[in-house]
């Protein structure tokens, strides 16, 4: 198994989703807090503080960079939806994870705002049209262009990816 891939890497679309595409992707990022709080759980506490790969980050780490990444892709969808092609603000998710607060906050404190968030985010997402749907953000860091379907997969992957790190801790 690929400790850093676990579910592989992201594949993002060249055309248009379809319907059901757009639901499945929105239903993944509807279930990620329950998922992320029943696998956390699972893990327990102690084993939340090892990286899932040498090198890694920690279960903590990875829960609190769910609710920093998701918070910022939220905000660049609005943005997407509220200005022509955006250039996004990237920022450096590596010493994002380094921070006090990360080390500081409980856990129960992003798994929180993920649920918010998540309920606020899906809300959005079940109310955009078609033409909504291929709206554009440029993101400097990537050096490209993303519609808002290529960063609903992309973030319905993110999800499941970093899911997937926290629950290989279970047992360890």
């Amino acid at each position: 198994m690929d400790l850093q891939y676990p579910i592989g890497r992201a594949e993002l679309p060249t055309a248009p989703l379809s319907a059901t595409e757009r639901t499945a992707c929105i239903q993944q990022i509807a279930d990620l807090p329950a998922q992320l709080l029943a696998a956390a759980k699972a893990v327990g506490g102690e084993a939340l503080q090892q990286p899932y790969r040498p090198g890694g980050w920690s279960g903590r780490q990875v829960i609190h960079h769910l609710a920093d990444s998701h918070l910022n892709c939220y905000t660049r969808f609005r943005l997407a939806l509220t200005e022509d092609n955006p250039t996004i603000r990237p920022y450096d998710e590596k010493a994002w994870a380094e921070l006090p607060d990360v080390a500081a906050t409980p856990i129960t404190v992003s798994l929180a705002l993920l649920e918010a968030l998540h309920a606020r985010w899906v809300t959005l997402l079940h109310h955009l049209d078609e033409a909504q749907w291929q709206r554009t953000f440029y993101h400097p860091g990537m050096e490209r262009e993303f519609t808002l379907d290529q960063a609903l997969v992309l973030y319905a992957w993110h999800g499941r990816h970093h899911l997937a790190h926290v629950e290989s801790l279970r047992g360890r």
